[in-house]
Protein backbone atom coordinates (compact mmCIF):
# COMPACT_ATOMS: atom_id res chain seq x y z
CA UNK A 1 0.00 0.00 0.00
CA UNK A 2 1.12 3.53 -0.63
CA UNK A 3 2.53 5.47 2.26
CA UNK A 4 2.18 8.89 0.64
CA UNK A 5 -1.59 9.30 0.41
CA UNK A 6 -2.01 11.82 3.19
CA UNK A 7 0.34 10.81 5.98
CA UNK A 8 -0.17 8.93 9.25
CA UNK A 9 -2.40 11.59 10.85
CA UNK A 10 -4.74 11.48 7.86
CA UNK A 11 -4.69 7.66 7.92
CA UNK A 12 -5.53 7.60 11.62
CA UNK A 13 -8.42 10.02 11.05
CA UNK A 14 -9.80 7.82 8.25
CA UNK A 15 -9.69 4.69 10.41
CA UNK A 16 -11.25 6.45 13.39
CA UNK A 17 -13.98 7.72 11.06
CA UNK A 18 -14.65 4.23 9.73
CA UNK A 19 -14.89 2.81 13.23
CA UNK A 20 -17.24 5.62 14.28
CA UNK A 21 -19.58 4.72 11.39
CA UNK A 22 -19.57 1.01 12.27
CA UNK A 23 -20.07 1.73 15.96
CA UNK A 24 -23.16 3.79 15.11
CA UNK A 25 -24.79 1.45 12.59
CA UNK A 26 -24.21 -1.72 14.61
CA UNK A 27 -26.20 -0.26 17.51
CA UNK A 28 -29.36 -0.42 15.40
CA UNK A 29 -29.23 -4.16 14.83
CA UNK A 30 -31.44 -4.45 17.92
CA UNK A 31 -34.05 -2.34 16.08
CA UNK A 32 -33.80 -4.58 13.03
CA UNK A 33 -34.22 -7.60 15.32
CA UNK A 34 -37.67 -6.36 16.36
CA UNK A 35 -38.95 -6.69 12.78
CA UNK A 36 -36.98 -9.58 11.24
CA UNK A 37 -34.44 -12.30 11.95
CA UNK A 38 -30.72 -12.55 11.40
CA UNK A 39 -30.98 -14.46 8.11
CA UNK A 40 -33.48 -12.12 6.47
CA UNK A 41 -31.38 -9.16 7.59
CA UNK A 42 -28.27 -10.50 5.89
CA UNK A 43 -30.10 -11.57 2.75
CA UNK A 44 -31.48 -8.04 2.32
CA UNK A 45 -28.22 -6.40 3.40
CA UNK A 46 -26.24 -8.28 0.76
CA UNK A 47 -28.94 -7.62 -1.85
CA UNK A 48 -28.55 -3.90 -1.14
CA UNK A 49 -24.77 -3.85 -0.73
CA UNK A 50 -23.67 -5.85 -3.78
CA UNK A 51 -25.24 -3.55 -6.41
CA UNK A 52 -23.89 -0.46 -4.64
CA UNK A 53 -20.47 -2.04 -4.37
CA UNK A 54 -20.56 -3.20 -7.99
CA UNK A 55 -21.34 0.31 -9.22
CA UNK A 56 -18.59 1.81 -7.05
CA UNK A 57 -16.08 -0.80 -8.24
CA UNK A 58 -17.03 -0.14 -11.86
CA UNK A 59 -16.58 3.58 -11.35
CA UNK A 60 -13.06 3.31 -9.92
CA UNK A 61 -11.93 0.33 -11.98
CA UNK A 62 -11.63 -2.09 -9.04
CA UNK A 63 -11.06 -5.73 -9.98
CA UNK A 64 -13.74 -8.16 -8.75
CA UNK A 65 -12.58 -11.47 -10.25
CA UNK A 66 -10.66 -13.70 -7.79
CA UNK A 67 -7.43 -15.36 -8.90
CA UNK A 68 -8.12 -18.57 -6.93
CA UNK A 69 -11.86 -18.98 -6.56
CA UNK A 70 -11.82 -21.91 -4.10
CA UNK A 71 -9.47 -20.25 -1.63
CA UNK A 72 -11.44 -17.00 -1.75
CA UNK A 73 -14.66 -18.99 -1.27
CA UNK A 74 -13.31 -20.71 1.87
CA UNK A 75 -12.03 -17.43 3.27
CA UNK A 76 -15.40 -15.77 2.52
CA UNK A 77 -17.31 -18.58 4.24
CA UNK A 78 -15.17 -18.35 7.40
CA UNK A 79 -15.45 -14.55 7.46
CA UNK A 80 -19.20 -14.72 6.93
CA UNK A 81 -19.61 -17.26 9.75
CA UNK A 82 -17.72 -14.90 12.08
CA UNK A 83 -19.96 -11.97 11.21
CA UNK A 84 -23.15 -14.04 11.49
CA UNK A 85 -22.16 -14.97 15.05
CA UNK A 86 -21.24 -11.35 15.79
CA UNK A 87 -24.50 -9.89 14.49
CA UNK A 88 -26.47 -12.74 16.03
CA UNK A 89 -25.06 -11.82 19.44
CA UNK A 90 -25.92 -8.12 19.27
CA UNK A 91 -29.61 -8.26 20.28
CA UNK A 92 -28.85 -10.68 23.15
CA UNK A 93 -25.80 -9.12 24.84
CA UNK A 94 -24.43 -5.63 25.53
CA UNK A 95 -22.86 -4.43 22.28
CA UNK A 96 -19.62 -3.32 23.97
CA UNK A 97 -19.08 -6.87 25.26
CA UNK A 98 -19.81 -8.39 21.85
CA UNK A 99 -17.43 -5.96 20.14
CA UNK A 100 -14.67 -6.59 22.66
CA UNK A 101 -15.01 -10.36 22.22
CA UNK A 102 -14.66 -9.89 18.45
CA UNK A 103 -11.43 -8.01 19.12
CA UNK A 104 -9.87 -11.18 20.47
CA UNK A 105 -9.19 -11.94 16.78
CA UNK A 106 -5.45 -11.02 16.98
CA UNK A 107 -5.05 -13.53 19.81
CA UNK A 108 -6.69 -16.28 17.76
CA UNK A 109 -4.45 -15.41 14.81
CA UNK A 110 -1.41 -16.24 16.95
CA UNK A 111 -2.88 -19.53 18.15
CA UNK A 112 -4.08 -20.65 14.72
CA UNK A 113 -0.78 -19.63 13.11
CA UNK A 114 1.07 -21.81 15.62
CA UNK A 115 -1.38 -24.73 15.27
CA UNK A 116 -1.86 -24.77 11.48
CA UNK A 117 1.23 -23.08 10.04
CA UNK A 118 3.82 -23.95 12.73
CA UNK A 119 4.60 -20.33 13.53
CA UNK A 120 6.50 -19.60 16.74
CA UNK A 121 4.81 -17.68 19.57
CA UNK A 122 7.36 -15.82 21.68
CA UNK A 123 7.05 -14.98 25.39
CA UNK A 124 5.70 -11.48 24.72
CA UNK A 125 2.92 -12.80 22.54
CA UNK A 126 2.12 -15.55 25.03
CA UNK A 127 1.65 -12.77 27.59
CA UNK A 128 -0.75 -11.10 25.15
CA UNK A 129 -2.72 -14.35 24.78
CA UNK A 130 -3.02 -14.61 28.56
CA UNK A 131 -4.09 -10.97 28.89
CA UNK A 132 -6.69 -11.33 26.18
CA UNK A 133 -8.34 -14.44 27.55
CA UNK A 134 -8.27 -13.02 31.07
CA UNK A 135 -10.10 -10.02 29.64
CA UNK A 136 -12.76 -12.27 28.09
CA UNK A 137 -13.31 -14.09 31.38
CA UNK A 138 -13.53 -10.84 33.36
CA UNK A 139 -15.87 -9.26 30.85
CA UNK A 140 -18.25 -12.17 30.21
CA UNK A 141 -18.02 -13.70 33.70
CA UNK A 142 -19.28 -17.10 32.50
CA UNK A 143 -21.08 -19.20 35.08
CA UNK A 144 -20.19 -22.89 34.53
CA UNK A 145 -23.56 -23.88 35.96
CA UNK A 146 -25.46 -21.75 33.43
CA UNK A 147 -23.07 -21.68 30.49
CA UNK A 148 -24.95 -21.44 27.20
CA UNK A 149 -23.96 -21.26 23.54
CA UNK A 150 -25.16 -17.63 23.49
CA UNK A 151 -22.44 -16.69 25.98
CA UNK A 152 -19.75 -18.17 23.76
CA UNK A 153 -21.06 -16.82 20.45
CA UNK A 154 -19.06 -13.55 20.39
CA UNK A 155 -15.87 -15.37 21.42
CA UNK A 156 -16.46 -17.88 18.60
CA UNK A 157 -16.96 -14.89 16.29
CA UNK A 158 -13.57 -13.55 17.35
CA UNK A 159 -11.95 -16.94 16.74
CA UNK A 160 -13.45 -17.29 13.26
CA UNK A 161 -12.63 -13.69 12.40
CA UNK A 162 -9.04 -14.28 13.46
CA UNK A 163 -8.96 -17.40 11.28
CA UNK A 164 -10.31 -15.43 8.33
CA UNK A 165 -7.58 -12.80 8.84
CA UNK A 166 -4.98 -15.57 8.85
CA UNK A 167 -6.42 -17.13 5.68
CA UNK A 168 -6.38 -13.69 4.08
CA UNK A 169 -2.65 -13.46 4.73
CA UNK A 170 -1.70 -17.06 3.95
CA UNK A 171 -4.02 -17.82 1.02
CA UNK A 172 -5.36 -14.54 -0.37
CA UNK A 173 -2.56 -11.98 0.04
CA UNK A 174 -2.42 -11.29 -3.70
CA UNK A 175 -6.18 -11.42 -4.33
CA UNK A 176 -7.93 -8.18 -5.40
CA UNK A 177 -9.57 -6.43 -2.45
CA UNK A 178 -12.75 -6.12 -4.50
CA UNK A 179 -12.90 -9.90 -4.94
CA UNK A 180 -12.58 -10.45 -1.19
CA UNK A 181 -15.33 -7.93 -0.39
CA UNK A 182 -17.66 -9.28 -3.08
CA UNK A 183 -17.01 -12.83 -1.84
CA UNK A 184 -17.84 -11.83 1.73
CA UNK A 185 -21.11 -10.09 0.92
CA UNK A 186 -22.06 -12.89 -1.47
CA UNK A 187 -21.42 -15.53 1.22
CA UNK A 188 -23.55 -13.60 3.72
CA UNK A 189 -26.44 -13.37 1.26
CA UNK A 190 -26.23 -17.06 0.35
CA UNK A 191 -26.15 -18.04 4.04
CA UNK A 192 -29.23 -15.91 4.67
CA UNK A 193 -31.18 -17.45 1.79
CA UNK A 194 -30.23 -21.03 2.70
CA UNK A 195 -31.06 -20.55 6.39
CA UNK A 196 -34.45 -19.02 5.59
CA UNK A 197 -35.23 -21.99 3.36
CA UNK A 198 -34.16 -24.46 6.03
CA UNK A 199 -36.25 -22.75 8.71
CA UNK A 200 -39.28 -22.82 6.40
CA UNK A 201 -38.82 -26.55 5.75
CA UNK A 202 -37.90 -27.54 9.31
CA UNK A 203 -38.98 -24.96 11.91
CA UNK A 204 -36.70 -24.96 14.98
CA UNK A 205 -37.95 -26.27 18.34
CA UNK A 206 -39.88 -23.86 20.54
CA UNK A 207 -37.10 -23.91 23.16
CA UNK A 208 -34.60 -22.66 20.57
CA UNK A 209 -36.96 -19.91 19.44
CA UNK A 210 -37.48 -18.77 23.03
CA UNK A 211 -33.74 -18.76 23.79
CA UNK A 212 -32.61 -17.03 20.57
CA UNK A 213 -35.50 -15.52 18.58
CA UNK A 214 -33.25 -13.41 16.32
CA UNK A 215 -31.24 -16.46 15.28
CA UNK A 216 -34.23 -18.74 14.67
CA UNK A 217 -36.70 -16.35 13.02
CA UNK A 218 -37.89 -17.21 9.54
CA UNK A 219 -39.26 -14.96 6.82
CA UNK A 220 -41.33 -11.95 7.90
CA UNK A 221 -42.95 -9.30 5.69
CA UNK A 222 -40.33 -6.51 5.54
CA UNK A 223 -41.40 -3.33 7.29
CA UNK A 224 -40.35 0.17 6.31
CA UNK A 225 -38.25 0.40 9.46
CA UNK A 226 -36.47 -2.85 8.67
CA UNK A 227 -35.70 -1.75 5.11
CA UNK A 228 -34.46 1.66 6.24
CA UNK A 229 -32.05 0.41 8.92
CA UNK A 230 -30.85 -2.46 6.75
CA UNK A 231 -30.00 0.06 4.03
CA UNK A 232 -28.22 2.21 6.62
CA UNK A 233 -26.19 -0.87 7.57
CA UNK A 234 -25.38 -1.63 3.93
CA UNK A 235 -24.38 1.93 3.06
CA UNK A 236 -22.51 2.37 6.34
CA UNK A 237 -20.49 -0.77 5.68
CA UNK A 238 -19.35 0.51 2.31
CA UNK A 239 -18.48 3.95 3.69
CA UNK A 240 -16.56 2.43 6.61
CA UNK A 241 -14.61 0.01 4.43
CA UNK A 242 -13.72 2.87 2.09
CA UNK A 243 -12.48 5.04 4.95
CA UNK A 244 -10.46 2.21 6.51
CA UNK A 245 -8.91 1.20 3.20
CA UNK A 246 -7.98 4.81 2.47
CA UNK A 247 -6.48 5.07 5.92
CA UNK A 248 -4.23 2.08 5.41
CA UNK A 249 -2.90 3.63 2.22
CA UNK A 250 -1.64 6.60 4.23
CA UNK A 251 0.93 5.22 6.65
CA UNK A 252 2.56 2.28 8.38
CA UNK A 253 0.07 -0.48 9.11
CA UNK A 254 1.48 -1.40 12.53
CA UNK A 255 0.95 2.20 13.66
CA UNK A 256 -2.50 2.61 12.12
CA UNK A 257 -3.88 -0.75 13.36
CA UNK A 258 -3.92 0.62 16.91
CA UNK A 259 -6.62 3.12 15.92
CA UNK A 260 -9.03 0.32 15.07
CA UNK A 261 -9.64 -0.04 18.79
CA UNK A 262 -11.57 3.22 18.54
CA UNK A 263 -14.45 0.92 17.55
CA UNK A 264 -14.86 -0.03 21.21
CA UNK A 265 -15.03 3.64 22.20
CA UNK A 266 -17.47 4.37 19.38
CA UNK A 267 -19.82 1.45 19.97
CA UNK A 268 -19.87 2.10 23.74
CA UNK A 269 -20.53 5.82 23.26
CA UNK A 270 -23.40 5.27 20.83
CA UNK A 271 -24.91 2.54 23.05
CA UNK A 272 -24.90 5.00 25.96
CA UNK A 273 -26.23 7.93 23.90
CA UNK A 274 -28.96 6.01 22.05
CA UNK A 275 -29.99 3.31 24.53
CA UNK A 276 -28.63 4.48 27.88
CA UNK A 277 -26.38 1.41 28.19
CA UNK A 278 -23.53 1.76 30.67
CA UNK A 279 -20.47 -0.39 31.22
CA UNK A 280 -20.00 -1.84 34.68
CA UNK A 281 -16.53 -2.02 36.21
CA UNK A 282 -15.78 -5.69 35.32
CA UNK A 283 -16.81 -5.15 31.70
CA UNK A 284 -14.62 -2.05 31.43
CA UNK A 285 -11.69 -3.93 32.99
CA UNK A 286 -12.15 -6.86 30.62
CA UNK A 287 -12.24 -4.59 27.58
CA UNK A 288 -9.08 -2.84 28.81
CA UNK A 289 -7.27 -6.19 29.08
CA UNK A 290 -8.34 -7.19 25.55
CA UNK A 291 -7.16 -3.84 24.16
CA UNK A 292 -3.86 -4.22 26.02
CA UNK A 293 -3.39 -7.69 24.50
CA UNK A 294 -4.03 -6.32 21.01
CA UNK A 295 -1.56 -3.48 21.51
CA UNK A 296 1.12 -5.92 22.73
CA UNK A 297 0.59 -8.06 19.63
CA UNK A 298 0.64 -5.05 17.28
CA UNK A 299 3.79 -3.71 18.92
CA UNK A 300 5.63 -7.02 18.77
CA UNK A 301 5.22 -7.65 15.04
CA UNK A 302 6.79 -6.28 11.91
CA UNK A 303 4.44 -3.99 9.94
CA UNK A 304 3.27 -6.61 7.45
CA UNK A 305 2.60 -9.15 10.21
CA UNK A 306 0.78 -6.62 12.35
CA UNK A 307 -1.51 -5.86 9.44
CA UNK A 308 -2.72 -9.43 9.21
CA UNK A 309 -2.92 -10.05 12.95
CA UNK A 310 -4.49 -6.81 14.12
CA UNK A 311 -6.20 -5.59 10.96
CA UNK A 312 -9.97 -5.22 11.34
CA UNK A 313 -11.33 -4.42 7.91
CA UNK A 314 -14.79 -5.81 8.63
CA UNK A 315 -17.34 -5.11 5.90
Amino acid sequence: MRADAGGPAFGAAMIVGGMAVIGFTDNFVRVIAEDAGLWQFHLFRSAMTLPLFGLAALGIGMALRPRRFRLVAVRSAVNAAAMLLYFGSLPMMPIAQVGAALFTAPIWVLLFAAAFFRRRIGPRRMLAVGLGFAGVLVMLRPDPANLSPVTLMPVAAGALYGLSNLLTREWCADEPVGALLAGFFGAMGIAGALALGLIALAPPPAAWVEAAPFLTAGWAPPTGRFLFWTFVQAAGSLVAVGLISKGYQSGETSFLAVFEYFFLVSVTFWAWLIWGDRLDAPSAAGIALIVAAGLVIAGSRRPAQAAAAAGWKRP
